[in-house]
């Protein structure tokens, strides 16, 4: 839980005590960039660029309660703008030879690696056919394990647009799925 002592120290612009807010902040802004861009490096770039927006806004917070959804909020945003430049650089589409060079590149890793980049590579494949509201919707409710009320705090989406993009991002997910699996 993030205090609202440290948050009104950084509101008064104590940069020293944003250190250590960002040190509290910057794990789950981590988490949830990458599991929507599937790579670690955009990740950190996402997280840096969110606490810069974080530091620039602090002064916008009233109370540690809602602090942390505002950040998710500054972090999806960021990561859909990150998937938007991705989109129009490369279309990309995972086909056989995806799956292939998954399962090879994957069992080829050194196993200290292996966990981060296989998730990160299985993500990213399963969610790229994804739109980018129905990525952020999946990677809130189903990895980070989000309510409805949350997710809907941190994407402005309504109970219902939250419920229909979930069901379509798990069902296009179950759909590779069993195609992958099949071969």
């Amino acid at each position: 839980m993030i205090d609202i002592k440290l948050i009104e120290e950084c509101r008064s612009g104590n940069f020293n005590n944003f250190r250590k807010l960002v040190e509290v902040t910057s794990p789950f802004a981590f988490s949830v960039a990458f599991r929507m861009l599937g790579d670690g490096d955009q990740a950190k770039d996402v997280v840096q660029e969110a606490m810069v927006t974080v530091w620039q806004q602090i002064r916008k917070i009233r109370s540690a309660s809602v602090y942390k959804s505002w950040v998710y909020r500054i972090v999806i945003n960021k990561c859909y703008d990150n998937l938007r430049k991705r989109k129009r650089n490369m279309e990309y589409s995972a086909n056989e030879h995806t799956w292939a060079l998954l399962s090879d590149t994957v069992s080829h890793w050194p196993s200290s690696e292996l966990e981060n980049k296989e998730n990160a590579m299985i993500i990213s494949v399963l969610t790229n056919k994804l739109s980018p509201k129905q990525k952020a919707v999946f990677v809130l409710s189903e990895l980070e394990e989000m309510t409805s009320d949350e997710i809907s705090g941190i994407t402005g989406m309504s109970k219902l647009a939250i419920k229909a993009n979930l069901y379509y991002a798990r069902k296009s997910i179950s759909e590779m799925l069993e195609k992958y699996l099949r071969q």
